[in-house]
């Protein structure tokens, strides 16, 4: 006899029914936020997509398929290879500070120390701000006669067109991002130094373990899901990175300072090439995807 044809036992049934009820209800529970992921997440980036293989205007009826000719615009326009080391330095000169510098605050604040309470509201006050007004900030800080270079000249200096020299007007959008970031991770560091157990330092003092041992083998490996959150986003951050540019230089001088985003936004909105601008937000998104499997692997 096939056992498939014998009677399943009425706790089985029960079983398999109350299954059943429980996966309706998360479905039905589930619907609302997948409905809302679909239309504001998923067609948004398939749509992105299908436009990345198409020339034309906003309209439906003004697009017309072109294949990987944009893809193919791409490898061989020497502005966008540009622009791709542009942002690759910048991303890499923010996000490595970005990191190192609140790790080591939040370590010095998670002490008893003066003023503790004061200095972490002051280190985040940056990260509430909002961008636009900060670049406006650092643009007046950065002026040709600005507070920076009347700094300088006290001290019998030159001044500096910062943000008007190829040379200096980069560090100074690093400066202002590095700035806008460091309270944001320095909060998240504090909070993962709170959650490792003080006993482990304890232990490790009375057996003679100094501070920089504490911290290569205590507080490192307990931060190591923080580091992989700050690390993460400060990366996304800094990739999508569109007013520093905007506000501060507008993508110069000799387009030094054009970021992905604001090339990007600049052949959408300005050359009204949507397909190219599709095309190279497609590979912005892929380069992040990669990125952050990337972190992920390592820190495993």
């Amino acid at each position: 006899m096939n056992p498939r044809s014998l009677p399943s036992s009425p706790q089985a049934t029960i079983r398999r029914e109350v299954f059943q009820k429980e996966t309706l209800e998360a479905w039905l529970l589930l619907a609302p936020a997948l409905v809302l992921l679909g239309i504001f997440v998923i067609y948004p980036i398939a749509y992105l997509v299908y436009l990345s293989f198409t020339a034309g205007s906003f309209t439906r009826a003004g697009v017309h398929g072109v294949g990987l000719r944009n893809y193919w615009r791409l490898l061989v326009d020497p502005d966008f290879w540009q622009v791709l080391g542009n942002t690759a330095y910048f991303t890499i000169a923010t996000v490595i500070p970005s990191l190192i510098v609140p790790l080591g605050l939040a370590v010095l604040l998670d002490r008893a120390i003066g003023f503790r309470d004061l200095l972490r509201t002051a280190y985040f006050i940056p990260s509430i701000t909002s961008l636009v007004a900060a670049g406006l900030g650092f643009r007046w800080l950065f002026q040709t006669d600005g507070p920076v270079n009347g700094l300088l000249n006290g001290l019998g200096l030159e001044s500096i067109p910062w943000l008007g020299s190829p040379t200096w007007a980069m560090p100074v959008l690093i400066l202002m991002s590095f700035w806008k970031q460091i309270g944001f991770n320095l909060v998240v560091f504090l909070a993962g130094l709170q959650a490792i157990s003080a006993n482990l330092y304890e232990a490790a003092e009375l057996d003679g373990a100094n501070e920089w041992q504490q911290f290569w083998h205590i507080t490192l490996p307990g931060l190591r899901s923080t580091l992989i959150f700050a690390t993460v986003t400060t990366t996304i951050f800094t990739l999508r990175s569109f007013e520093q540019p905007y506000v501060m230089t507008g993508g110069g001088p000799l387009n030094t300072t054009n970021l992905l985003v604001f090339y990007i936004y600049n052949q959408a909105f300005a050359q009204f090439d949507l397909g190219y601008a599709a095309a190279a937000t497609t590979l912005l998104l892929g380069v992040t995807l990669a990125l952050v499997y990337v972190q992920l692997r390592v820190s495993r």
